[in-house]
């Protein structure tokens, strides 16, 4: 069996990593820590750990980050003398994770995984203990942990509509490789089900809740002060905005369009664009001309350029890691990755700070987050563009009905937190068994 699945990742590896390459490429920075990659850690990013007891948290990307920096920071005093890491698999991951972990905190890239590049790197970090976040589970990892005998856990853990049919035709592989972890934390109790059905120990599986709603915190305005940036716009303080959050292609063409009508309603309206993958500024700026509205940069504003009033219809937000800020500034929040693409993205962010927030058809990521919000009258889930400009209508000229719903959105997300200190329960409580 694991001959035929390396045999499979390896032509899987050199069919896709041209790609991969690429979007590595597109986003900047890949030189640094390349190596990392593939187990070649430089020393110094070695000395945190020296000397300690690590524990190794894994994120797959930006949201993940922020689990694992709520996890470190509940395990520390639970843990004393541990060491901590945390790997990712994103430039944009990496980022996350400097701007949120503290500097003590190891940090570096996950390894391929080809046996002996997972064995390098375990080799050089030594891990006492292993946290994977989520669900994304790699079969010559998870070998090479079990043969060094690491206690295994999955944190924050759900099982997507699309990923459980996966694992089941291939119960052959990864039915064992779920039932070697020694602590389970799912999100809920669907999850839980899933992961039970896929090979994961009863005894194991704890529903914890979500991290996520444990790991927002308000916005540093020392980083990004949103609300000044759009005063350098132009934008009047009392101005209504609507922020459209981690929006996918096809998105941003929609609301800009949309925008114009939405102004007739709604006198003075500035849009805020924030793409999920600021890669894709190029073709949303020729978006953005097609359309016709006028739009600034947000590099633009780093460089210091001022607006005069009412010369810019719309900001894109072509940075990273600043989403919260301009969620700040929300009169309506737009949650992206639900209109015209599936999957959805994070709605607990804008809950969290109160906002009015709308989405599309499309949460599978964030199905029972979602279904939360929505019969808490916490949110509005809309089916389609007509509808979703009808919504933005009435609650632009509602402060009344906003007002409620950012008061439910905030109570939902109050009632849902606590996850981070059940899961850190779960796995102390598993090491200190040993």
């Amino acid at each position: 069996m694991r001959l035929l699945y390396n045999v499979l990742f390896a032509v899987f590896f050199a069919l896709s990593a041209p790609y991969y390459f690429w979007k590595m490429w597109r986003r900047g920075g890949w030189r640094r820590g390349f190596g990392e990659r593939f187990g070649r850690i430089a020393p110094e990013k070695l000395q945190p750990l020296a000397g300690a007891k690590v524990l190794c948290l894994h994120a797959v990307s930006v949201g993940e980050v922020g689990v694992c920096a709520q996890l470190v920071a509940t395990l520390r005093p639970q843990l004393p003398g541990w060491r901590y890491l945390v790997t990712t698999t994103t430039t944009t991951g990496m980022g996350e994770a400097e701007k949120k972990l503290p500097a003590d905190v190891a940090r570096l890239y996950y390894p391929v995984d080809f046996p002996w590049v997972v064995r390098r790197a375990l080799r050089a970090v030594r891990p006492a203990a292993v946290v994977l976040v989520e669900a994304e589970l790699w079969p010559n990892f998870l070998w090479q942990a079990q043969a060094l005998g690491l206690p295994l856990f999955l944190a924050n853990a759900r099982i997507s509509d699309r990923s459980f049919p996966r694992y089941q035709r291939a119960g052959f592989l990864f039915r064992r490789l779920f039932g070697a972890f020694a602590g389970v934390g799912a999100q809920n109790e669907p999850d839980a089900a899933r992961l039970r059905a896929l090979g994961c120990q009863p005894a194991a599986v704890t529903v914890t809740g979500n991290v996520k709603f444990d790991a927002v915190r308000p916005p540093d305005p020392a980083r990004c002060n949103a609300p000044a940036l759009l005063r350098q716009l132009g934008v009047p303080e009392d101005a209504p905005v609507l922020v459209a959050g981690s929006t996918h292609d096809g998105e941003e063409r929609l609301l800009a369009a949309m925008l114009v009508r939405l102004r007739n309603r709604c006198p003075g309206l500035f849009l805020v664009l924030v793409p999920r993958h600021f890669e894709r500024t190029k073709a949303v700026v020729e978006e953005l001309r097609g359309v016709g509205i006028r739009f600034a940069l947000r590099t633009d504003l780093a460089e210091g350029k001022t607006f005069t009033p009412g010369a810019v219809d719309c900001l894109l937000v072509n940075t990273t890691g600043e989403l919260m800020s301009f969620y700040t500034r929300a009169t309506v929040v737009f949650v992206g990755k639900s209109l015209t693409a599936t999957g959805g993205q994070n709605p607990i962010e804008p809950g969290a700070l109160g906002k009015p927030m709308i989405f599309g058809p499309h949460m599978e990521n964030f199905r029972p987050i979602a279904a939360d919000f929505v019969a808490n009258d916490a949110a509005v889930q809309v089916p389609d563009e007509a509808v979703l400009e009808a919504t933005l209508i009435a609650l632009l000229t509602d402060e009344a009905r906003r007002a409620r719903l950012g008061a439910n959105a905030r109570r939902v997300v109050e009632r849902n937190q606590g996850a981070a200190a059940r899961t850190a329960t779960l796995i102390v409580q598993h090491l200190a068994a040993r």
